[in-house]
């Protein structure tokens, strides 16, 4: 697996200027910012939050790809483009932690001249995702990140024999759980993997990955197979499972994985206030402990994480 060209710096906090926004299924949608700042790894997310808004927290979004681009004048001087409006970090919609963090994060690398363009799937639910689906290419947001860890360190991190870890390896996604996955497809090279998506309705976010295999269910049978991707799916003949989707369908991958002896890591969604385990807001429960999903995650073992039943 090549991760080259990927940064290990910490965070960064830029305003960003979204330049994409499209519906691409129902209540969801794509949107991209240019990123002055380290390219994330696979798995990591950022906290975004509308330059206007009436929220108090950014929204917490899995990186669904990014792809290099030689910045523009106004960012090539990073220093002048982090000089963020300050009604944004001190008016009464934002709350004391997040604007500790980021006054402590608008730094500056006057020597870097590119950046990414990173992509993100949201889907409508509370008033903070409704800001973001409702952007416009041109308005901007408050972005945090990278943040959390990624699949490719979990990948290191399981030592297994080389000829096993080096296997085919199967990715699941359910919903807006696509996303993480896809942005790992991207670091996978060469390596042999099956994608699994599963949908209500209809399929979406799938567009640049080249996977061996590709399996599509939608609930409703108007794309692919009908059921549920759980239905289609199998640890058998896999080195590796990598997961993210609602927890049900995450608890029953995990289980067969399990029940296969296959090493299985899954990324879980949880409502976060800080992003870097601060307010120990996102607890995850563990049997080595409650686990804090911004900082310790948001992926785990599914051997170790504790579903509610």
């Amino acid at each position: 697996m090549n991760n080259e060209g990927f940064s290990d710096s910490p965070k960064k906090t830029f305003l960003c200027e979204c330049i994409n926004s499209v519906f691409v299924a129902g209540d969801t949608v794509k949107l991209e910012f240019i990123w002055p700042g380290p390219a994330p790894r696979g798995g990591q997310f950022f906290l975004i939050k509308p330059r206007r808004t009436g929220v108090f927290l950014g929204r917490p979004l899995s990186v669904a790809g990014w792809r290099p681009k030689v910045l523009s004048t106004p960012y090539k001087n990073a220093e002048r483009r982090v000089k963020i409006d300050r009604r944004l970090i001190s008016n009464r919609y934002v709350n004391t932690s997040l604007r500790l963090i980021t006054n402590r994060r608008l730094n500056t690398d006057r020597r870097q001249n590119t950046g990414s363009i990173l992509g993100f799937l949201v889907v409508r639910r509370g008033a903070g995702s409704r800001e973001l689906v409702d952007l416009r290419p041109g308005e901007e947001a408050l972005l945090i990140g990278p943040l959390g860890n990624f699949w490719a360190q979990m990948d290191i991190q399981t030592n297994l024999p080389r000829g096993k870890a080096a296997g085919p390896v199967a990715l699941i996604g359910g919903g807006a759980g696509v996303a993480p996955l896809t942005a790992y497809a991207q670091e996978l090279g060469d390596r042999t993997f099956d994608f699994y998506a599963g949908y209500r309705t209809g399929a979406f976010g799938l567009e640049n990955i080249r996977p061996r295999s590709l399996v599509i269910t939608t609930e409703d049978g108007s794309q692919g197979l009908k059921g549920r991707i759980t239905d289609f799916f199998t640890p058998t003949g896999y080195s590796m499972v990598f997961a993210c989707g609602p927890e049900a369908m995450l608890k029953v991958a995990g289980d067969a994985c399990i029940a296969n002896e296959t090493p299985c890591f899954i990324s879980l969604e949880r409502h976060m206030a800080c992003g870097v385990g601060a307010c120990l807001g996102c607890t995850v429960k563990t049997t080595k402990g409650n686990r804090r999903c911004c900082a310790d995650g948001p992926i785990f073992n599914a051997e170790e994480v504790c579903f509610d039943s």
